[in-house]
This record gives structure tokens, C-alpha cells and sequence, in this order.
């Protein structure tokens, strides 16, 4: 396994995962490998930013809901969508109840079925309802849910390209990234990610250190069902299942966090 300096890595995980203006400078499986493992540091930024919205707007006096639907509408605006798009079109592809390559095609079309509709309503609600309650309980704590919650969503994606999944397609982003983070590697980064959000949790009291860590390990086990599920499905990953992986374990760690 070859080295990179990290500074490729953190390009290829800001410039594919966000909008930002960062240019990456390799496209390989090395480059691909240091992008997923910081990967949830994207998350941070995404996370910190959609806060920093929601509390700019709490502070102005707009109320935990509109605090909540500006956290929420940070991460979209960040990735263009992408990650709803392909929760959406995998919600089309495994509702489709059509066999790998069928769905795979019904997923690749521009268009959005019934299935990913009522998803994506389903999925936003829950994220602002309990973006709403954590706001509503105090600012510091929707802050801390909108960075734990973003953080969780691209740790999600590092587990996903862990060595053993495969890639559904032999193009895109699926593929670019399907198995290149070692087992041990994708382990490490979710215990920093768990112990970093129970820190985060630890500076509101005792229960939020466990709350926080808890939304952390119900994310990725959340995330981890869809995962294999898709595996099944379609025989690998995809772009859309790695966006659909994000959204999900968004909104798992929203709901724990809005718990209490």
C-alpha cells in the first residue's frame, strides 16, 4: 500500500463530498483511500457551517424551527443534493423490486420515483423535527447536532468503502472508492469519531457524552443495514447507495440526539 501526503487526501474528501473550491489533484485508489479516511472531517466543516447557520438564525430571534430547517438546508446546499439524490434514487432502486440490473438502471435515470419521493418528505421531516427539538432544548445543543449529525454521515461513507465491499458498477464514484479503506483503518476513524462526538456531548453534561456517543454507533449501524441490504440488492455500491448511506445515518444520529 503506497503513502500520499494527507493534503491529498483531504482534497479528494473535500473536493468529491462538498462544494467548496478545493481542487483535487489526484484521482487514484491512494488519493481515493486518504479521501474516505477523512472523510468525516468534510463532516465537521459541513456540520460546523449548517450550526453556524442555525444559530445565526436562532440568535435573531427566528425560533428553533426556522433554526432547524437552515441547519438542514446547509448540508444540501454543500453537496449539491447529491446525498438526497441518491437516497432518493435508492430508495427507487430497492423499491423497484426488480432484480440488480434493472434497478441499477432505474436508479441511473433523472427522473425520481414515488418510492424516492416519499423518502426524501419522510427523511427531511425527521431531520428538522429533531434539529427543531435540539434547538429548542438550547442552541448549543442543535449546534453540537448539526456537526455530530454531518460527522456521522461521512463516517458512514468511510465504513462503506472499507476493503470487502464491492463496487455495483465498474464506473463512478462507487467504484472509484468501493474497498480501497483497509478494515483496521475504517475502525480506527469510527472510534475517533465516537469519542470525539462524546467529547463534544461531555461540554453540555454526562447524559449528552453518552447521548452523543450513542447517536454515533446507532448512525453506523443504521447506515451499516442499508449497507449490506444494498449489497444483497445490487451486488455492490454505488454513488446514490453512498449518498443514500450519508442521509441515513444523518438522521439516525438526529433522532438519538433528539431524544430526552
Amino acid at each position: 500500500m503506497s503513502r500520499i501526503p494527507p493534503a491529498h487526501g483531504l482534497r479528494f474528501a473535500f473536493g468529491t463530498l462538498t462544494v467548496l473550491p478545493v481542487e483535487v489533484t489526484r484521482w487514484d485508489r491512494d488519493a481515493a483511500r486518504g479521501g474516505m479516511l477523512c472523510a468525516p472531517l468534510a463532516g465537521v466543516v459541513v456540520g460546523g457551517i449548517a450550526g453556524s447557520a442555525g444559530a445565526v438564525l436562532d440568535l435573531l430571534g427566528a425560533g428553533a424551527l426556522l433554526a432547524a430547517v437552515g441547519s438542514a438546508a446547509v448540508p444540501a446546499v454543500l453537496t449539491r443534493g447529491l446525498h438526497l439524490d441518491g437516497l432518493a434514487d435508492t430508495a427507487d432502486g430497492l423499491g423497484s423490486g426488480k432484480p440488480a440490473e434493472d434497478a441499477l438502471r432505474i436508479m441511473k435515470q433523472s427522473d425520481i420515483g414515488p418510492f424516492g419521493v416519499i423518502t426524501l418528505v419522510l427523511v427531511l421531516l425527521a431531520q428538522v423535527a429533531a434539529l427543531a427539538q435540539a434547538y429548542g432544548h438550547s442552541l448549543e445543543r442543535g449546534v453540537l447536532a448539526a456537526v455530530v449529525s454531518a460527522t456521522a454521515a461521512r463516517l458512514a461513507l468511510t465504513l462503506a468503502a472499507r476493503a470487502g465491499i464491492p463496487a455495483a458498477r465498474p464506473d463512478g464514484l462507487g467504484a472509484a472508492v468501493a474497498g480501497v479503506v483497509p478494515a483496521g483503518g475504517a475502525l480506527a476513524v469510527a472510534v475517533a469519531v465516537a469519542v470525539a462526538a462524546a467529547a463534544g456531548g461531555a461540554l453540555l453534561g454526562t447524559y449528552d457524552t453518552a447521548r452523543t456517543a450513542l447517536s454515533v454507533v446507532v448512525a453506523v449501524v443504521a447506515a451499516e443495514l442499508l449497507l449490506r441490504h444494498c449489497v444483497r440488492r445490487f451486488g455492490g455500491v454505488t454513488g446514490d447507495v453512498f449518498g443514500g448511506l450519508a442521509e441515513t445515518a444523518a438522521t439516525a444520529a438526529l433522532v438519538v440526539l433528539s431524544l430526552g
